[in-house]
């Protein structure tokens, strides 16, 4: 009886230059079957462009892959699907006007007698969503329906091909804590069942607890290649930066006295019986599993979304807001969680996106080159925001892009500042640098609400944290009260 060999994909020496600029240099990688590897790397390290070569996405300028030492060079991501390779992106792509199985099955589409089985086609479907712990009807239409949501139908959709390897780039980032919990458990189950899987991830905590391997880039360069159980968290990322961050249990600066802002009894369709005071330079956390309300409160606030009843008073006079200009009005304004979509025009530069929602105020509605020069150069110093913001704000790192998302609402300081997953899809070195304009915000009296899905990150941050569930509040911690336990306790529906 011969050994039998593993099911094999190796990248030697892939290359991937963009003009002058070199983003792959010289990379090896392996996967094999039934085995996770943790790819970890700074924004900018060449992680999607690695994860885009194996993918067919992109073509390499040099190097070669192959599997079960065959050739492997797909033109495209059909043909990578065809070999056994399927990536789940970061960026959802589903049509809205479509049934949730009808997204998964796109492109290949079951028949039975020269008609589309739909019978089978639903029947696949909640098989494959059951399997990730998804409670949804496959003959629901995609559109409305959460990230979260659409994320795990993304991942229903690369399982149902049964690749052979498969990527997964930032699976969690829209996810909740019991949502990742799925994810994980399903990534077990196909490395148990001999898939190779590429785990790309920024919570770092996630790659210890589901990898085999853990590969670091760096500067486009492989500078790290140990199985999990030899590296923690900290060498993690002493890998990725090249230097120790310390991820400080920073006490926050005691919030002043003065009230800026209360909420009574706020409530809409989607939350009810919201109330809570905030104070002058006061950071408070909302934290809660995804579908808890958390996004659906702030958008109320922030006049994107509408509410039915309750009050809202900033600085003692109660304000109505029935659109985003009356809470800008007010002194309140939001950073939205998904960048791409919701908060930046990626074709545009990074200057006119900051000077987008002020241009009637501040340049009287007549935006010149010098007001652009100006607003820039104020906001990149602020904000250390890197690269040429002149150019495509789409080309800058994940990093500063929202740096430049958080320069846009801050042209003029506002009293009441709500970022909805400020550190979403960044690197460890950016998350550190949000943290610290979070804090000089506080400091200088404004008052911040935080959302995040990252528990961590509402500790890390928060003077007190509001703990949403089905909808309503559950409690308001103080940050002594404020332990990962209580959290958790609360956070699941009673």
């Amino acid at each position: 009886m011969t050994d039998e060999i593993a099911t094999t994909l190796v990248a030697t020496g892939l290359i991937k230059r963009y003009g002058e600029a070199t983003v792959l240099r010289g990379v090896d990688f392996t996967l094999e079957s039934g085995t996770v590897v943790g790819l970890i790397g700074e924004n900018g390290a060449g992680k999607s462009t690695l994860s885009s070569i194996i993918a067919g996405i992109k073509q390499p300028d040099g190097g070669s892959m192959t599997i079960d030492g065959r050739p492997y060079a797909p033109s495209g991501p059909l043909e990578a699907l065809t070999s056994g390779v399927a990536i789940i992106h970061q960026e959802i792509k589903m049509i809205p006007e479509l049934s949730v199985a009808e997204n998964m099955f796109l492109g290949r589409v079951p028949t039975r007698r020269g008609r589309v089985d739909y019978a089978g086609m639903y029947e696949s479907a909640s098989g494959v969503l059951a399997q990730l712990g998804v409670h949804l009807d496959p003959r629901m239409l995609v559109g409305g329906l959460s990230t979260a949501t659409q994320q795990e139908i993304e991942i229903a959709r690369a399982i149902l091909r049964e690749p052979s390897f498969v990527i997964f780039d930032e699976p969690s980032a829209s996810l909740g804590q019991e949502e990742t919990e799925r994810v994980l458990e399903q990534i077990g189950l196909l490395r148990d069942r001999g898939t190779g899987v590429v785990y790309i991830s920024h919570r770092l905590d996630e790659v210890s607890a589901i990898s085999d391997r853990v590969v670091c880039l760096r500067d486009g360069a492989k500078v790290g290649d140990r199985p999990a159980a030899e590296i923690d968290r900290d060498g993690m990322i002493r890998a990725m930066v090249g230097r120790s961050i310390e991820r400080r249990a920073i006490e926050p600066e005691p919030h002043g006295s003065e009230v800026v802002a209360r909420v009574t009894d706020l409530c809409s369709d989607r939350f009810e019986h919201v109330s809570f005071d905030l104070h002058e330079g006061e950071i408070l956390g909302l934290s809660g599993l995804v579908g808890a309300g958390r996004t659906e409160i702030v958008r109320a606030l922030a006049g994107a979304d509408p509410f039915r009843s309750g009050e809202v008073e900033v600085r003692g006079r109660r304000v109505r807001i029935r659109s985003m200009s009356d809470a800008i009005a007010a002194g309140i304004v939001m950073v939205p969680e998904d960048r791409k979509t919701q908060g930046l025009n990626l074709n545009r530069s990074s200057a006119e996106n900051i000077a987008t929602p002020w241009e009637s105020r501040l340049a009287k509605g007549f935006v010149t080159r010098r007001f652009l020069t100006k607003l820039k150069k104020r906001m990149a110093e602020e904000l250390d925001i890197r690269g040429d913001l002149d150019k495509p704000v789409g080309l800058l790192s994940g990093g500063n892009q929202q740096k430049v998302l958080l320069g846009k609402w801050l042209v003029q300081k506002p009293t009441v500042l709500i970022l909805d997953e400020p550190t979403r899809g960044v690197d460890v070195g950016a998350k550190e640098a949000i943290y610290e304009i979070i804090r000089g915000l506080s400091r200088q009296g404004v008052a911040v609400i935080v959302v995040s899905s990252e528990l961590e990150e509402v500790l890390l941050l928060s003077h007190r944290v509001m703990v949403v569930a089905g909808g309503r509040p559950r409690d308001l911690l103080d940050r002594e009260q404020a332990t990962p336990e209580r959290i958790m306790q609360l956070s699941v529906p009673s």
